[in-house]
């Protein structure tokens, strides 16, 4: 039987209170937030390094990418829960907590992103296809003369429309689902439920969370990249803050 989690009402204030936590859990212990924003964007320098060169190493890597996010998350979420229940916060600890759920419920929502991820690649190749397939050849990496045309730029906003309801999907199966499991002995298919009502049930408070998300992460993203190393850990500390505020019984 499916368990269920009632869901609160938070306002937009929540969000603000939500990122201050976030802050202050970074700066309690920064070295957990370096550590693991290091491991999520050292997969992302692996794909962009390696995986620019063969079909092999771009698969592989693009099918392994999506797999680290969600440990990643579980290693700030579980120190945010240490910090807010006044537990003991060691790295032996935390990465613990990580190494446990190798066979718990994360590597299944893991396996969600990659599907998600697969049909973006799919939906990516599919649209040029559609829209650009009779052009002559030409690389778009060194020449965008072929995207300045009605057909170029008609890609670019189907793109765009697909990619945003894409990144809605995640978001919304994410948000709540991945703290959850690291708080609650819950399965991945109950938690994506209850994360997806928890954003229909706060929708323009959610829609202000994820625009949030993005516009750090793409200020965070201006000075070589090295913002993320601060904006990473603050939003997956804060997520935790938020997921607290949105479920009823969350655990203190």
């Amino acid at each position: 039987m499916t368990e269920r989690f009632a869901i609160n009402a938070v306002g937009f204030g929540d969000i603000f209170a939500a990122l201050a936590a976030g802050w202050r859990d970074f700066r309690a212990a920064p070295q957990y937030g370096l550590f693991f924003s290091s491991v999520y964007a050292g997969g992302g320098l692996l794909l962009a390094a390696f995986g620019a060169g063969t079909f092999t190493w771009t698969l592989v890597l693009s099918l392994g990418y999506p797999l680290v996010a969600p440990f990643a998350a579980v290693g700030l979420y579980e120190v945010s829960r240490r910090l807010s229940a006044g537990e003991p916060l060691t790295f032996r600890a935390v990465l613990a907590t990580v190494w446990a759920e190798r066979a718990g419920q994360a590597p299944w929502i893991g396996a969600i992103l990659v599907i998600v991820f697969l049909f973006w690649s799919f939906f990516a190749h599919m649209s040029f296809a559609l829209f650009l397939g009779r052009m002559p050849l030409t690389n778009i990496t060194t020449s965008t003369e072929a995207l300045m045309n009605t057909a170029g730029l008609s890609m670019i906003a189907f793109q765009i429309v697909v990619g945003a309801a894409t990144a809605w999907l995640v978001f919304a199966i994410t948000v709540i689902s991945l703290p959850l499991i690291v708080d609650r002995e819950v399965d991945f298919v109950t938690a994506m439920i209850t994360s997806m009502k928890a954003v229909g049930a706060n929708k323009p408070q959610m829609v202000a969370w994820a625009a949030t998300i993005a516009a750090l992460l793409f200020l965070a993203m201006a000075p070589a990249f090295l913002g993320l190393f601060v904006a990473l850990p603050i939003l997956g500390h804060a997520t935790w803050h938020l997921y607290r505020r949105v479920i009823a019984d969350a655990h203190a």
